[in-house]
């Protein structure tokens, strides 16, 4: 087969991969209220809390912290080998979630059991696409398949909020269903025709030690982070609790173990002087700044929609995880226009240039953001939505191919990693953040408005401080799947003593997305403030990678 053919080989099946992935990424976001129950468990119910994180970002965080260690691997043994085992991996789990026999607790803990080792035959696939097109194609034309590939990946990720919701309101065993045709397909089509074309290092010996360290320091890490957005006693959040604040001592400590480990360690899991070069140290560090940045954009844009916004338009709370994607959808649009066109123009103009306005355009939309009140006109969103696509379009493509075009070709497997880690580690980081900033605004905003209006609605006053006092955990996670959760919240004797009109009122469609509303915007707003500021230093970061390389 000739060399021209098998490139464009290379990037569709890695794109196909990619795209799985990433839809996977974000088609749990949509489907946990059907799944929930279909396994019947109640979201609600605080022990649920911690299934729902597990669901949410358990994959994210197996995903980053394989992502190195599997690039090394890779090196050594073969990109399209393990690239293909991921895929098998992946397709393998996706039918253990459709099959998962348990319900109740039990259900749940399979469920994330399977959604982890779905996380581990993404994190191959993650690893070593970005190589495999890099080997595959001459530096030319790097810039227009990476901007190809990723435009599949952030595709994928925003259709799955799409195809999540069709198929969540069919049956919540489609939702991972989905993935198995397209995967058996996928793992056949690379086993026959993904072939080696890297530069590969087999008489290297694999790094135990340094893969060991950073692997647990970052999952000890990422794992303290997230628990460290539950409630822990009397508190509404968890950062005091003992277990979290070891963890991030023992997850620093680690990595910082690693670092030093690598710097003296004959064969290197990473080699950490690659960090010397400008435009690498520069590109990553751009990735990094703006996948802390827009890591959390869909998540608070869709706090936004299913909370507030739907129902006010008298979408009903069951319909609004659909309609949120859908309503989301010019996003897609702008990345899908400018992800192949900036990554085509960088291989004949560079990447800086367009990098650096891509962050700027973003950090411009983030600010737009800002100004909308709580039940926008839907147009200017529209119009913000795409310049935010745009921007992350222009941004993706370019930064990718002008940072693995800095490494030399046996090691990049573990700079395709590394760059993975770090864009998965900040989306994982941004989700926390971004949690940790809405809970607290609404522990300080909610109580008081909840009362208030309850009281207003002619609860008595002594269960409507009970219900204000709960934990802001839950009237979060209500937006975010698209309950109300007024009707469990206040008890159903109190509610039947009310009048007809005050029962509507209550578990409607407008009651609790007003009470929520200004604590929910005031958050948002403070979320998109530091969005801003994290994407113009990534531009600012995006600009001094230097001229082309």
């Amino acid at each position: 087969m000739k060399k021209i053919d098998y490139k464009w080989i290379a990037l569709s099946n890695t794109s196909l991969g990619i795209f799985m992935a990433a839809l996977n990424g974000n088609i749990v976001m949509i489907s946990l209220p059907a799944i929930f129950r279909g396994i019947q468990i109640n979201p609600m119910a605080p022990g649920s809390t911690v299934y729902l994180l597990w669901l949410l970002m358990g994959y994210t965080v197996v995903t980053a912290t394989l992502l190195v260690s599997f690039g090394r691997i890779s090196d050594i043994f073969g990109r399209t080998r393990l690239y293909n085992l991921g895929f098998a991996i992946f397709t393998a789990a996706s039918v253990l979630l459709a099959l998962t026999p348990g319900t109740g607790t039990s259900g749940a803990i399979e469920l994330v059991a399977f959604r982890l080792l779905q996380g581990v035959g993404a994190g191959f696939l993650f690893s070593n696409s970005t190589a495999i097109i890099t080997d595959a194609f001459p530096k030319h034309q790097r810039g227009m398949a990476m901007g190809l590939n990723q435009i599949l990946g952030i595709g994928g990720s925003l259709a799955g909020l799409i195809v999540g919701g069709l198929l969540a309101d069919l049956h919540w065993r489609y939702v991972f269903l989905v993935s198995v045709p397209v995967g058996l397909f996928g793992t056949v089509w690379a086993f026959l025709k993904l072939k080696e074309t890297g530069v590969l290092k087999k008489d290297q010996k694999i790094d135990w030690l340094g893969n060991g360290t950073f692997a647990i320091g970052l999952t000890v890490l990422l794992l303290a982070l997230t628990y460290g957005i539950m409630p822990y006693g009397i508190s509404k959040m968890g950062w005091g609790n003992p277990m979290v604040i070891a963890g991030i001592v023992i997850g620093i400590v680690m990595l910082a173990a690693f670092i030093y480990i690598e710097f003296h360690v004959e064969m290197p899991m990473f080699h950490l002087e690659l960090f010397k070069i400008r435009a690498f140290s520069a590109g990553n560090l751009s990735l990094f700044l703006s996948s802390i940045a827009r890591g959390g954009l869909q998540f608070m844009l869709i706090i936004w929609l299913q909370g507030i916004w739907l129902p006010l338009h008298g979408y009903s709370f069951e319909k609004t995880p659909l309609w949120a994607g859908i309503y989301m959808l010019p996003m897609m649009l702008g990345f899908f226009i400018m992800g192949p066109i900036s990554g085509y123009l960088s291989d004949r103009f560079g990447a800086r240039g367009f990098s650096t306005i891509g962050m700027i355009l973003t950090a411009f939309s983030f600010l737009l953001f800002t100004f909308l009140p709580a039940n926008f006109n839907y147009i200017p969103f529209v119009v913000i939505l795409l310049i935010a696509g745009v921007g992350m379009g222009m941004f993706a493509a370019p930064n990718t191919t002008a940072i693995m075009n800095t490494v030399p070709p046996e090691h990049r497997g573990a700079a395709s990693g590394m760059r993975a880690t770090l864009q998965n580690s900040g989306s994982a980081l941004s989700m926390t953040l971004y949690f940790s900033i809405l809970i607290v605004g609404l522990a300080k905003n909610l109580p008081s408005a909840m009362f208030n209006g309850l009281v207003g609605a002619g609860v008595p006053s002594v269960v409507a401080e009970k219900v204000a006092n709960l934990p802001p955990t839950g009237a979060l996670f209500a937006a975010f799947l698209g309950y109300n959760p007024m009707a469990q919240l206040v008890p159903t004797s109190v509610l039947h003593k009310l009048p007809m009109v005050k029962q509507q009122l209550i578990v409607g469609k407008v009651f609790f997305p007003q009470l929520i509303a200004p604590a929910v915007m005031s958050s948002l707003r403070t979320a998109f403030y530091i969005s801003m500021i994290l994407s113009i230093v990534a531009a600012i970061a995006s600009f001094l990678r230097g001229k082309r390389v």
